[in-house]
């Protein structure tokens, strides 16, 4: 059985950093896409950051692009998302996400991944 797990969310002032987490468990191919994605409450969920573990390439939405850095931990199986400069538009509930295989030519498809965490909370306050 395939989980995913987020945590390091909480709540921050504008201009502060979080640190999200996303560890797998069960069975895995070494080399998939990851992502994360976020909602916020009234909006339709949206793309942050993809990586594919197996090449080290990733990819970012337009509005956190130069402001958070998804990297990988092969060995502990971990995704993560490195947020600064948070904006109070960052508030949102976090998910990370894989499809099990390569990243999608449309990185941001979210029904292309196959497995969802339960989120975690993002909250930055202006």
């Amino acid at each position: 059985q395939v989980q995913l797990v987020e945590s390091g969310g909480g709540s921050v002032q504008a201009g502060g950093s979080l640190r999200l987490s996303c560890a797998a468990s069960g069975y895995f191919y070494s080399e998939k896409c990851m992502a994360w994605f976020r909602q916020a409450p009234g909006k339709e969920r949206e793309w942050v950051a993809a990586i594919y573990t197996g090449g080290f390439s990733s990819w970012y939405a337009d509005s956190v692009k130069g402001r958070f850095t998804i990297s990988q931990d092969n060995a502990k199986n971990t995704v993560y998302l490195q947020m600064n400069s948070l904006k109070p538009e960052d508030t949102a509930m976090y998910y990370c996400a894989t499809t099990m295989t390569w990243c999608p030519v449309v990185v941001g498809t979210p029904t292309l991944y196959k497995y969802w965490g339960q989120g975690t909370q993002v909250t930055v306050s202006s």
